[in-house]
């Protein structure tokens, strides 16, 4: 198929601007052109914008599409088939929501890649890491401390961790989800706040072992994610050349330069802090679990700033699971207590593509780029907002030369 989209105000969020009276000639799932009030050519399909704004279609850099609900057990034994397909629903509420790209922390598999790519799930691009690993005990591991059963089911789909002790494990492990198509290794690197057993301040895996990941993925031309919270294990973790640091609430500015200079990114995920503070009692996390948010979730604002000093590139992620999605937009509102409009836009773009190992086809729009893009009603350099919302003013989304929401109409 193919469209002209005339008449666009064309985000470049590289500059933070706008060119005017914009021609894009989609063709296929790539962008073949782009002039300057051009009118549509012979057979194409037109689609005027009346100067309504179009911008590369927007990337989380952090979620689990497997997690349907906060009860990471219930999710865990829910046969792989009811899992995939209850995660193509959650990939289609995110493509809805703008967001053409997804890179997923722990769960998505291989099958969900080629189900998007395949055209049988209407959803974002998926990034995928296989699942999260971790050390017995660690954020990965959900077994109360009275359950001594051996493994963690992380056969199962809905599964996002899997425990892997000493550098020959990580190594097999890294190797296996490495041929299963994983474009990074995950670790869990530091305590987390919904696993039972290990407080935030926890450092999790050896040096050698986190080396072992690293050493893996570089083999294989890919990077490691950590989960990481203090400063201590953020400072470690960079040390030792992980690429991605996830959270990052505990940040202090020496470690935060180190992590610029490295040429790390760091994914802030503040809404995922925010929902569990206002329903996590709701929907049965523990007492011990609620405590530890309050430790990250105030300090998660100041990271911001603390990052944006040092020059270290921030992704935009939320992390949100289960019915905690449906805060998915108050990232955006929370980002903008401390980022301009223009920082956002590129943690939504550029930098997502950066890890996302989509630098030259996804972030931007160009001629031979994917045509992955958003229709916006309104000025997102002057309201961020617009591209929250639940996508309320995101009036079109075109994902691989597709349109999977489309109410700007077109005319053959």
């Amino acid at each position: 198929m193919t469209y002209a989209l005339t008449g666009a105000r064309l985000l470049d969020p590289a500059t933070a601007s706008y060119r005017e009276n914009v021609s894009l000639l989609i063709d296929g799932d790539r962008v073949a052109d782009i002039g300057d009030g051009t009118p549509a050519p012979e057979g194409a399909t037109a689609i005027p914008l009346a100067g309504k704004v179009v911008m590369p279609g927007l990337i989380d850099a952090h979620v689990h599409v497997v997690a349907e609900t906060l009860d990471l057990w219930s999710n865990m034994v829910a046969p792989t088939s009811l899992a995939a397909l209850r995660s193509a629903r959650v990939m289609e509420d995110l493509l809805q929501r703008g967001f053409t790209t997804i890179r997923d922390l722990g769960g998505a598999d291989y099958g969900l890649v080629r189900g998007v790519d395949e055209g049988l799930i209407a959803g974002p691009r998926v990034v995928i890491c296989g699942k999260g690993l971790s050390t017995t005990g660690g954020h990965a591991d959900l077994r109360p401390r009275t359950d001594d059963r051996p493994g963690m089911m992380s056969d199962r789909l809905g599964s996002m961790g899997v425990i892997a002790d000493g550098v020959d494990e990580v190594r097999r492990i890294s190797r296996t989800y490495i041929k299963e198509g994983a474009g990074f290794i995950k670790i869990m690197a530091n305590g987390g706040v919904s696993s039972p057993n290990d407080p935030i301040h926890a450092l999790q895996f050896s040096r050698e072992e986190i080396s072992a990941a690293v050493e893996e993925a570089e083999n294989a031309g890919l990077y490691v994610a950590a989960h990481l919270y203090t400063d201590a294990a953020i400072r470690r973790c960079v040390e030792l050349g992980v690429h991605s640091l996830e959270h990052c609430n505990l940040i202090e500015p020496e470690t935060a330069d180190l992590a610029a200079a490295r040429g790390c990114i760091a994914v802030p995920t503040l809404v995922a802090y925010e929902a569990l503070a206002r329903d996590g009692e709701a929907l049965g996390l523990g007492a011990e679990s609620l405590a530890k948010i309050d430790v990250v979730r105030e300090a998660g604002r100041r990271s911001l700033d603390v990052m944006r000093t040092a020059g270290l590139p921030m992704a935009f992620g939320t992390d949100l699971l289960g019915e905690l999605r449906r805060y998915h937009s108050l990232e955006i509102d929370l980002l903008a207590e401390v980022l301009n409009p223009s920082e956002i836009i590129r943690s939504l773009t550029e930098t997502g593509a950066q890890l996302c190992h989509l630098k030259t086809e996804a972030g931007s729009l160009a001629p031979g780029k994917l045509a992955d893009l958003i229709v916006v009603d309104g000025d997102p350099l002057s309201d961020i907002t617009l591209l929250g919302a639940d996508g309320k003013h995101i009036k079109a989304v075109m994902a691989r030369g597709r349109f999977f929401k489309n109410e700007i109409g077109g005319t053959s």
